[in-house]
Order: structure tokens, then C-alpha cells, then sequence
């Protein structure tokens, strides 16, 4: 299973090259290495989401509320920002992190403690957290005349020649392979995907393990709240409407079984650049 996965993900690597080289035909500025750092950093929010999504896929569950939580989450810190733009960035993100992890929380507390279907849970919070984001706001946006300066542009500024955004990415990746390859959290993920039943006997909390991974998957649509409505300077509460399916998409194109127990961050990062790629080529070709 495991050759599989690798060859699945140089096949889909191979495909994005040469898509990139038929875009290129169409347009050649496409493969400058300029633009691909650009695609790279358009696509960012997008792999991060997946990441999210693949530790709950994995698990044989799913989150269709990550956008959701993104839309809530966004609102809230873009609020606070316009209310009392003197906060600062990073205790906005870490805000941000906190109410994503509430609500990813409480999908977690139901799918473990009342045994309902992940698919039930967050087809309900999809719509209670868009709606609480309604009830927040009154149905009012926050536009980018309200947002600071920092606010907008924290993600925007560049280290190395790359934008922060892409760092933050890069980091998430990071973080991600490390504990889904070296810590006994990513192992007992993989086992539950693989084997529920055989989990528990390796002595494997199957439930708290589910609870774990609707945390992280709250905590990355928290995340990706700041970062969506700073780099597109808007709040509402249509933010990121039926993104959660671009998410789903990303994941199974990179190689991440919906029956759980096979998939990489190798493969999530992939199928999110693959759907980029798409969408950024889509303009310049027409």
C-alpha cells in the first residue's frame, strides 16, 4: 500500500508538470519561476484546509464545516480588528486558533461522546456556524477600509523573497509530516483509518483520537479564517460559501482514501497545487 502511495504521488507530481508545460504552451510566463512562487503562495490556504481535512479523512470521518469554521472565525478576528485595531497580528492569529479549536471541538465532543456520523455532525455545524456568522455580524461585511494596514498586510510581507503566507504554509506542512510520520498520534490515525476494531485491541482510543483530529481540523479552518479575510480584505457571511468541497477534492486527488487508512501530506499538498495550478491557468487561457 505504501508503494502505491509513492507512485500515486509521483504520477500526480508528473501530471503537474506537465500540466504546467501545456499551460506554458498558451502562455510561457506561466513556468517562470516568479509565477509558480505565485501559484505556490495563491494555493497556500488551500493546502493548509487540506492537511486539516486529510487527518479526518484518515480516521474513516469527515469535516464539511472547515469552511465554515473558516467564514465564523474570519469574521470574528476581522470584527475585533475593526473594533480595536491596536491588537496585535499574532494574538489575532492565536484568537483565531482558539475559536477554530472550539469549534472543531464541538464536532469532535459529538461525533466521540454521542456517537453520531461525522457526516451528520458537520453537515449541521455547516450551516450553525454560517449562521452564527450571520448572528454575529447582522448580516453586515467588514470591508478592507475597516481592517489596519497590519491586518491586511502581515501575510503579505516578504522573508527571503517569499510571502509570509507561503512560510506559514511551508511551516504547516512541516508540522504536519512530522507528526503523521514520527509521533504515535499520526500512527494511531493511520491504524484507526486501516482498522477501527483492531485499533482498540492495540489499545488505541479510537475516540479520543476522533476528537483529537476535529480539534486540529477546527484549529486549521481557524487559521485559515485570518488568512483568507486578510488576503482578500473582506468579511461576509458568503466567505469561502461551498469551499469545503474544493477542500474534499484536494484531498482525494492527492491520494486520501475516503474509507480512511491511505493518504500522505505528501498527497494532499500535491492534489491542493494540482487544483491551483487549474485555477490560476483558467484566466490566462482564456
Amino acid at each position: 500500500m505504501k508503494a502505491f502511495l509513492k507512485y500515486r504521488e509521483i504520477w500526480l507530481a508528473a501530471a503537474i508538470i506537465v500540466l504546467i508545460g501545456l499551460i506554458s504552451t498558451r502562455f510561457p510566463a506561466f513556468a517562470d519561476p516568479a509565477n509558480l512562487r505565485q501559484v505556490f503562495n495563491d494555493t497556500s490556504i488551500l493546502m493548509i484546509l487540506a492537511l486539516g481535512q486529510m487527518v479526518v479523512i484518515l480516521t474513516r470521518s469527515i469535516d464539511l464545516s472547515m469552511a465554515s469554521n473558516l467564514c465564523f472565525t474570519g469574521m470574528v478576528v476581522a470584527m475585533l480588528n475593526a473594533a480595536h485595531p491596536a491588537i496585535p497580528i499574532p494574538l489575532l492569529i492565536v484568537i483565531a486558533l482558539v475559536v477554530g479549536l472550539v469549534l472543531g471541538a464541538i464536532n469532535g465532543l459529538l461525533v466521540w461522546r454521542l456517537n453520531i456520523p461525522s457526516i451528520v455532525v458537520t453537515l449541521g455545524t455547516l450551516t450553525i456556524y454560517r449562521g452564527a456568522t450571520f448572528v454575529l455580524s447582522g448580516g453586515a461585511w467588514v470591508n478592507a477600509d475597516k481592517m489596519s494596514p497590519e491586518f491586511i498586510g502581515f501575510q503579505r510581507a516578504a522573508f527571503l523573497g517569499i510571502p509570509v503566507l507561503s512560510w506559514i504554509a511551508i511551516l504547516v506542512i512541516a508540522l504536519f509530516f512530522v507528526v503523521m510520520t514520527r509521533t504515535a498520534l499520526g500512527r494511531s490515525i493511520y491504524a484507526i483509518g486501516v482498522n477501527p476494531t483492531a485499533s482498540v485491541y492495540a489499545g488505541i482510543d479510537v475516540g479520543r483520537t476522533k476528537f483529537i483530529v476535529f480539534c486540529i481540523s477546527g484549529m486549521i479552518g481557524g487559521l485559515s479564517g485570518y488568512l483568507w479575510i486578510s488576503r482578500y480584505v473582506i468579511a461576509s457571511v458568503e466567505v469561502a460559501n461551498g469551499y469545503e468541497l474544493n477542500i474534499i477534492a484536494a484531498c482525494v486527488i492527492g491520494g486520501i482514501s475516503i474509507a480512511g487508512g491511505i493518504g500522505s501530506v505528501g498527497g494532499a499538498v500535491l492534489g491542493a497545487l494540482f487544483l491551483g495550478i487549474i485555477s490560476n491557468a483558467l484566466p490566462v487561457i482564456n
